[in-house]
């Protein structure tokens, strides 16, 4: 018996070696950093320098750009018929970008009803949505200027979402949101749903939906057709005029 405890209380030759082993990973001191290179010895410190100044861009330190025009559409509907456009343009790399937004509407036989352009700095704030801010300053019908601060960005189930706060230079509050879905009928042939909403001061608003059928000719053109319907409420009624009306669209989306 007394042989028998001995026994299980003898340690085994390699329990100390098990114990470290089994030690979190945390206390584990990590490799120190290797500071020699072999390359150096080949190559001159300039040299070395502007390798690693174009091994940094390659892996997210580039900048690119690109210019977009979402909307480029001849308007039909009962009344003036109108032209309109909207698109951006934006430079910059993975930390940081500037973006030019511009729209308008032109009536036939009246001239620019809107146009306004933005030009805003945008920061990640993650993996899909970046975070927006800057000025923004309506060319028609009067010339007024806003800060603007917002979001863009592509959401769970790849919803396309934008949304923008404004503070004019009479201290006015107002906002827009836009939100789209691209529906894939086919590889060239895609259904897109949109819609947006202004919100201005003294409680005007106006709510626009579209739906739009396009083929992508080349990834980068893409002429359509579609039907939009505008609505305004409260003070954006203008007097003597329906609240509401729909158009039939052509036009085309293009990018660089």
């Amino acid at each position: 018996m007394i042989f028998l405890q001995h026994e299980h209380h003898q340690q085994a030759p390699h329990a100390g070696h098990a114990m470290e082993a089994m030690k979190p990973a945390a206390e584990a001191k990590p490799p120190p950093i290797p500071t020699d290179h072999a390359a150096e010895r080949f190559y001159s410190p300039e040299a070395m320098a502007a390798a690693r100044a174009q091994l940094m861009k390659e892996h997210g330190g580039a900048t690119a750009w690109t210019v977009r025009a979402d909307q480029l559409e001849y308007r039909s509907r009962d009344g003036a018929d109108a032209q309109a456009f909207e698109g951006e343009a934006w430079w910059g790399g993975d930390a940081s970008k500037w973006v030019v937004k511009a729209r308008g509407e032109r009536l036939e036989g009246e001239g620019w009803e809107k146009g306004e352009a933005e030009v805003l700095k945008a920061w990640p704030v993650g993996p899909y949505f970046d975070l927006q801010a800057g000025v923004r300053y309506d060319l028609a019908p009067k010339g007024r200027s806003y800060a603007a601060v917002g979001f863009e960005g592509l959401a769970p189930y790849w919803f396309e979402l934008q949304g923008t706060a404004y503070l004019s230079d009479q201290g006015k509050v107002s906002a827009r949101g836009e939100a789209s879905y691209d529906l894939r009928l086919t590889q060239k042939l895609i259904l897109q749903p949109r819609v947006e909403a202004d919100l201005a001061e003294a409680g005007a608003a106006t709510l626009e939906g579209g739906l739009r059928l396009r083929y992508e000719i080349t990834r980068a053109f893409a002429p359509y057709v579609g039907v939009v319907r505008e609505r305004a409420f409260g003070p954006a009624v203008v007097a003597g005029e329906r609240a509401g009306s729909t158009a039939v669209v052509i036009g085309v989306r293009a990018w660089r």
